[in-house]
């Protein structure tokens, strides 16, 4: 008999909210946590905004000595992972900690220190570098802490694959529960690369919007007047459990993790396939694996970027899986309003869909005024929608050419 896999508990850290639901609230709400950057000066920058997670004070969610000993990325893990599992009241210490485990995507891990740590460097001289820095910006520093945390001996790993990485995570976690290695995993993704090598970086690159003018209204997914993505940052962690462990502890669920599908565009560096060719095997494939057909699926959290090429590219990928349906599935982008959390955005955006299936809402895609005829799909524009929502899939791209697809469905 086949292992079942379901979400039980939801966390996050973002630009609109650091729990869910107000979170929840304001996607439906169309509202925009886009804003000016205030962790540094940008006056010397090109672009002065970003996808700032507001209001967050380590201490007041974990104790002093801990919070001073994580790079940022590592807290808002941290502090995810603490409310996804107090969301799903799941006890660790009641069963084999060998039976529970960590998996959570960084694609940058801990810029802040690094940063940090050589200024202080090139400043003061090589003495005077932390003996912290080497456990505080590695990429398995929100996975070994959070394992710490709660004890968790089991599956504990880290997967960078830039902006698929959290994706990547929560699909190892299914495969690992699926297959009989773990009860529960805690996965997702944290990111925290708001820093000025990390908006000096993605500008070199000219993968940002530079709409100072208007912060909120500049990530802007399929909509013609786009010009490139919102760097922000954030942590959506999830608690995936077994179904049958999940249902005998009469635990809460959001909804059961279906299938995963994993491809390499092959391409290119940084740009997707023109022709979105290993995107769209990589939504074919989690379809297979959810045992799906493409006539099933009502709903599509898209990657959604914002860049000319990348919703182009998604836009030919859906056409090409779901044909003549793809002009009647509700597709829209949560970065819209929050902006590309890098490896994060997996996390984040399957807590969305997630969400979506159990209030049987879809919330909009924002600041879509002027379409695109080359994106013609139904990206849900500028209004969150009532509807019935038993299927979903998750589109989770990343530089390098990395592709991951989840599915999801109703209990």
């Amino acid at each position: 008999m086949t292992r079942r896999v379901v979400i039980t508990g939801l966390g996050t850290v973002n630009s609109l909210s650091n729990d869910i639901p107000t979170f929840w609230d304001y996607l439906c709400a169309g509202r925009s946590g886009v804003s000016l950057i205030e962790q540094f000066d940008t006056s010397a920058f090109k672009v002065h905004f970003g996808g700032e997670v507001k209001n967050f004070v380590p201490e007041n969610h974990l104790e002093g000595k801990v919070a001073k000993r994580l790079d940022r990325f590592s807290q808002f893990a941290l502090v995810a992972a603490i409310s996804a599992v107090k969301d799903s009241g799941i006890d660790f210490s009641q069963g084999d900690p060998f039976r529970y485990g960590v998996i959570i995507g960084s694609g940058i891990g801990g810029l802040n220190e690094f940063e940090e740590q050589h200024t202080r460097h090139t400043q003061q001289g090589p003495d005077r570098i932390s003996p912290f820095v080497i456990p505080k910006m590695i990429a398995n520093s929100a996975a070994g802490n959070v394992s710490i945390h709660f004890n968790l001996m089991g599956h504990n790993t880290v997967i960078s694959t830039a902006c698929a990485s959290a994706a990547h995570a929560l699909g190892d976690a299914l495969h690992s529960i699926r297959g009989g290695f773990a009860d529960a995993i805690v996965a997702g993704g944290s990111e925290a690369a708001i820093t000025p090598m990390g908006l000096g970086g993605f500008i070199a690159a000219r993968a940002v919007s530079h709409r100072n003018n208007d912060p909120s209204t500049a990530s802007r997914p399929f909509d013609k007047d786009r010009d490139g993505f919102v760097l922000s940052e954030g942590a959506g962690i999830v608690v995936l459990e077994e179904y049958e462990h999940a249902r005998k502890r009469g635990a809460s669920i959001y909804a059961e993790i279906l299938g995963c599908g994993n491809t390499a565009d092959a391409y290119h560096i940084t740009a997707p396939h023109p022709e979105g060719v290993g995107a769209s095997k990589a939504v074919q494939f989690a379809l297979a694996d959810a045992k799906l057909n493409p006539d099933q699926i009502d709903y599509v959290n898209a990657h959604g970027t914002s860049t000319q090429l990348g919703d182009e590219a998604e836009t030919k990928a859906l056409k090409i899986v779901f044909k003549d349906h793809a002009k009647k599935i509700a597709v829209s982008s949560t970065k819209s309003m929050i902006g590309h959390t890098l490896g994060a955005s997996g996390g984040i955006e399957l807590i969305a869909c997630a969400l979506s299936i159990k209030h049987g809402v879809v919330h909009p895609t924002i600041n879509l005024n002027t379409p695109d005829p080359k994106c013609d799909l139904d990206y849900v524009p500028n209004s969150a929608r009532q509807m019935k929502v038993r299927y979903v899939v998750s589109n989770s791209f990343g530089f390098g050419g990395h592709n991951c697809c989840l599915a999801l469905g109703a209990v």
